[in-house]
């Protein structure tokens, strides 16, 4: 069972990819959940629309679009990041363009743990998630 990162179409490398798995892991297991395989692909906004047209049928930009393939207690998945998104909504709201793709990548795995953010409430809950996971990869893994 595994962790693993692609890229599609883009040049990207993402930095400290072992602790980066490590958190993650770390993140299933506090959820009472095994990992399986979780792919994490970095692409670029035209590659995610497509994955949001043919799958979604959305027709819009986004910065991440999640693919769940648990089976009971294991999850699994895949999760696209745009990087052109990340990059635009680090500029946006003035934080460092790691930190984003982190709160991006954590984004995808609440969302295989079955976290939502359909609505306010959902979105709200999402946050203070996204904000625990963060804390936890600054203190304990970079």
């Amino acid at each position: 069972m595994s962790i693993h990162f692609f890229t599609e179409g883009i040049a990207f490398d993402l930095k400290e990819k072992r602790k980066i798995k490590g958190w993650i892991g770390s993140v299933i297991s506090s959820e009472g959940k095994r990992l399986g395989e979780v792919n994490v692909v970095f692409a670029s906004d035209d590659y995610i629309l497509g994955l949001n047209k043919k799958y979604l049928n959305h027709d819009y930009f986004t910065d991440i679009v999640t693919f769940n393939y648990n089976r009971l207690e294991t999850l699994s998945g895949d999760i696209f990041i745009s990087i052109d998104t990340v990059r635009k909504n680090a500029d946006f709201y003035n934080i460092h363009f790691l930190d984003e793709i982190h709160r991006v990548i954590i984004h995808g795995i609440l969302h295989l743990l079955g976290f939502d953010d359909k609505n306010v409430d959902q979105k709200s809950i999402m946050r203070l998630q996204e904000n625990k996971w963060l804390d936890d990869l600054r203190l304990n893994y970079l």
